[in-house]
């Protein structure tokens, strides 16, 4: 890959990892659409994603201090024990689908209807949860249902961790910005877990140059430190109806050009 390969996809990464727009599905599609000589290796596009945490933790910054601060308070303590079960459950479930084979499909026709289905379900949920409060207590069974939304995400690419955490803990009764905060840390160990394990099991296999691997992770995580706090205060008085009518004209328009070549 060439500097402005790599920076295109470092863009993606950053800007779709935490949108409800599935950051997996939209580096498969723009590596076809560059049409990439030699493709990103599963460590390139999983490692990039590191950048994006570092992004997570520099908006929240403030609100991790508080947590290491405040330690030995009760509520603290039960916050952060939830985001490590969920975290836990998540990485347990992970490493189930790797050895039951689970791998990033060959073709687009997966993610575009992983795409459009997710947007026909965002529409859904919104038409379900106007006008209905929500509560900014994050609940054992949110971040329970949280974890198993992650392994959805895993499991059909284009879904959208990010989107699919946040959705589940809407429909839990969570107000938009507790389940999109909650969403966004659990998604630290989670995606540090992920490169982690990446990076051992690729250490012996060919993957490409670290620079290209550091310049992505660097534009990833400029890119969505921006995305992030954007994001933070558009949930705040929006809906996720826009991203839901992007994912089905982007999956209708995947599928029609599959269709009619």
């Amino acid at each position: 890959m060439n500097i402005w390969e790599i920076i295109i996809l470092g863009i993606v990464e950053g800007v779709t990892e935490f949108l409800p727009i599935s950051s997996t599905g939209h580096l498969i599609l723009v590596e076809r659409w560059l049409k990439l000589a030699t493709h990103p290796t599963e460590m390139f596009n999983v490692v990039i994603q590191s950048g994006a945490v570092i992004a997570v933790a520099v908006v929240f910054w403030n609100r991790l201090k508080d947590m290491v601060t405040h330690w030995k308070s009760p509520e603290v303590q039960q916050f952060a024990l939830k985001i490590a079960v969920s975290f836990f459950i998540t990485g347990v479930g992970g490493l189930v689908l790797k050895k039951l084979g689970l791998k990033l499909p060959e073709t687009a026709a997966p993610v575009a209807w992983a795409t459009l289905i997710g947007g026909v379900v965002i529409l859904a949920m919104e038409r379900w949860l106007k006008g209905k409060p929500g509560s900014n207590d994050i609940t054992w069974t949110v971040a329970i249902a949280v974890a198993g939304a992650q392994l959805l995400a895993a499991a059909f690419p284009g879904t959208s961790r990010s989107g699919a955490s946040i959705i589940i803990a809407l429909l839990c009764g969570i107000a938009r910005p507790a389940a999109t905060e909650f969403s966004f840390l659990v998604g630290v160990p989670t995606l540090i877990a992920a490169g982690g394990y990446t990076m051992l099991k690729s250490f012996n296999e060919p993957h490409e140059p670290w620079w290209q691997i550091g310049l992505g992770t660097f534009v990833s995580a400029v890119t969505a430190f921006i995305v992030v706090r954007w994001l933070l205060q558009f949930v705040r008085s929006h809906t996720f109806v826009i991203f839901g009518w992007y994912r089905i004209v982007l999956g209708g328009l995947i599928l029609g050009f599959i269709v009619f070549g």
